[in-house]
């Protein structure tokens, strides 16, 4: 694919840029949020399924920069641009071109302390797949939930953290399809605007932690109530997120 056919975008108020396809599947907002709600540390292993051209590892390197990151992707096209967009911010980014249920020795032998995923949103009985194959596997690729929340299990050591956005309506797929290995589950809704129902959601598991599930206030994104509000915009909260790259608060640690 020529630059021609690409974008460079910003993130994180500019801290952040990376290389997508004009036409196709295109990283937004969900990434970002991904990346905040991971509570990883210095010296930590971050594993991201799915990864795409890579913006979620990006902006969550950005902001925690001493980690070990790993990126599986299965389009080759996403994967090259995730390796192009990480030697670009020269960050060390390993990335697996790979479908999950196939994955290399050199991920299958490691455990890491935190597993992130976007999975797609939609399913294939939900609606007629798009003429674009790279905007319809991210939308809704072969992979069964089950079987990517299955693959992030196996991945993560004990004490390691799942995190995870989707759509709302596929709560509970998700959670049906997380067993005993995981625990201390928060969900927390993501809504457009106050008044609104959620259209997202974000959730963080532990594995082998016994805690009760807690489900978190709704993270509310725009501080109007409709478009074109005097004063609309993000909310604070949000816009420490998306423009200066801070972690989002609405967990409990």
């Amino acid at each position: 694919m020529d630059d021609s056919d690409l974008t460079h975008d910003a993130f994180l108020g500019g801290q952040v840029h990376a290389w997508q396809p004009r036409e196709g599947f295109r990283t937004g907002v969900d990434a970002v949020l991904l990346a905040a709600a991971v509570p990883a540390r210095a010296g930590q292993f971050v594993l991201e399924l799915g990864c795409g051209a890579a913006v979620a590892s990006l902006c969550l390197h950005r902001r925690v920069p001493e980690l070990w990151l790993c990126g599986v992707e299965v389009q080759p096209l996403y994967a090259a641009l995730a390796r192009r967009n990480a030697a670009e911010a020269a960050t060390e980014l390993v990335v697996a071109e790979s479908d999950l249920l196939a994955l290399p020795a050199e991920v299958r032998n490691l455990d890491f302390d935190h597993v992130m995923m976007n999975p797609p949103y939609f399913t294939r009985e939900a609606g007629s797949a798009s003429a674009n194959a790279g905007r319809d596997i991210a939308r809704a690729g072969e992979t069964r939930l089950d079987d990517w929340i299955e693959v992030a299990t196996r991945r993560l050591r004990p004490g390691g953290v799942l995190t995870l956005i989707q759509r709302v309506e596929r709560l509970p797929e998700v959670l049906a399809a997380m067993d005993s290995r995981l625990g201390a589950v928060q969900v927390l809704p993501v809504a457009p605007r106050g008044g609104q129902s959620a259209g997202l959601f974000l959730l963080r598991a532990i594995k082998g932690r016994k805690s009760p599930f807690r489900l978190r206030p709704t993270l509310v994104m725009h501080r109007g109530m409709r478009h074109g509000d005097a004063g609309d915009g993000y909310a604070p909260e949000v816009e420490a997120v998306l423009r200066h790259g801070q972690a989002l608060a609405g967990f409990e640690d």
